[in-house]
């Protein structure tokens, strides 16, 4: 006898908070022939996706690209600016701030590292504490996340920096944004940021591959008298050929047509439109899981994450075996917990690609998962985010004559 979903029909949903669905304009722009990364075809291609992505960041400023994960990105953050024995100032967000703090570490650099309850953001205060305290200026960094992908906590920015000039001390500031750029507002110049840390496969919209850095003036000028060991990472190298459109190692030519074309979706909505678009589909998810009964892991309203919601299951029921239900019954995957929240949360990714409808089903999912491994909660989730959704998108729509 055939077991009925070993060949289910129709997509599969892929609703973890990144790698996200890739659309498929994105797809069939990767799907080209290869070309001559010494030719001048491919140095107009790589000047137009550096100023494409001057503008996600929201900068005038440097930015370089790696073929790399995010993980990169963070490598290239810190060897590009700091030496050994330098102090960092981290804050402990999730599971990524945690990974930051142990790349950082596994460098050489000693780490002071605020203590957290992985459903807050970054504490401003404290951080002007430990800076005050800094009288000698031995901590030479700051780097935070900006919106956890552990926990669905998105930390405030400007506060962090408001609170590096209070104490008027010198520390670069350095951001993650690798589950917030191109989906939640974010501003580089404006807010102060030194170096800004981004990956490809979340609201960019392409497969994993792609990393960046954006970069100040000042964390350039750090850069000149840094001695952490650095060669595929090194700024100096990228700046000194990205200016003609060309990179100083073989890139990523096939990804950089799918982040051409990306810019170009990103431009025809406009970032203002992405980022509504973003917080309305949250603020949906949000209200579902409030209809079930199911805690929020962010407790502060004012640090809810548009691009994920982390949800904590009821006492005595696992996350995990809950996301199998769902993948076995309904072929959609889910974000585990991680860390310290392993086997308590599950999160539903609602970034990229993605839209009314597409959330919808992803609900419809989560709400049958329930009720199929016998979680406790309420009925009516689905209905609750349709409701909100529908008077969001009417509160839209021009008023009749």
């Amino acid at each position: 006898m055939i077991a009925l979903d070993r060949h289910p029909s129709g997509r599969h949903f892929l609703q973890i908070p990144g790698p996200t669905n890739v659309p498929e304009r994105v797809l069939r722009a990767i799907d080209r022939p290869t070309i001559d990364h010494r030719g001048p075809e491919f140095g107009e291609l790589g000047k137009a996706v550096i100023a494409g992505m001057k503008r996600v960041f929201a900068t005038q400023a440097d930015v370089v690209i790696y073929p790399a994960s995010g993980t990169g990105a963070w490598e290239a953050a810190l060897v590009n600016t700091l030496s050994p024995g330098d102090r960092v100032l981290m804050a402990e967000t999730g599971q990524f701030a945690a990974l930051w703090r142990r790349l950082a570490e596994r460098l050489s650099l000693v780490v002071d590292f605020i203590p957290g309850d992985w459903r807050r953001g970054v504490d401003a205060g404290e951080v002007e504490a430990r800076l005050r305290a800094d009288a000698a200026h031995a901590i030479k960094a700051v780097c935070v996340v900006h919106n956890e992908t552990s926990t669905g906590v998105t930390s405030r920015i400007p506060p962090v920096r408001a609170a590096l000039d209070r104490a008027v001390h010198p520390a670069l500031l350095m951001v993650d944004t690798i589950s917030s750029l191109a989906s939640i507002d974010y501003r580089h110049d404006e807010w102060g940021v030194d170096v800004t840390v981004g990956g490809s496969q979340k609201g960019l919209m392409l497969p994993p591959g792609l990393s960046f850095n954006a970069i100040s003036a000042k964390a350039l000028a750090a850069s000149q008298s840094s001695k952490l060991p650095r060669s595929y990472w090194d700024w100096k190298e990228m700046l000194a050929v990205n200016a003609k459109g060309y990179f100083p190692y073989t890139p990523a030519t096939n990804l950089l047509y799918g982040l051409a074309e990306a810019l170009d979706m990103l431009s025809e909505e406009g970032l203002p439109a992405v980022f509504a678009r973003h917080d309305r589909l949250a603020e949906a998810a949000r209200r579902a899981a409030r209809a079930w009964g199911l805690e929020i892991l962010c407790a502060d309203p004012a640090e809810y994450s548009s691009t994920l919601t982390a949800l904590v299951m009821p006492e005595g029921h696992d996350a995990d075996a809950f996301r199998r239900v769902v993948l076995d019954r309904f072929d959609m995957s889910l974000g585990q917990g991680l860390g310290k929240v392993a086997g308590r949360v599950f999160r539903i990714g609602h970034l990229g690609w993605f839209n009314d409808l597409m959330l919808c089903g992803t609900l419809a999912g989560v709400e049958m998962g329930l009720a199929a491994a016998g979680v406790p909660h309420r009925r009516g989730g689905v209905d609750a985010a349709m409701a909100y959704l529908a008077e969001a998108k009417a509160a839209t729509l021009p008023r009749a004559a």
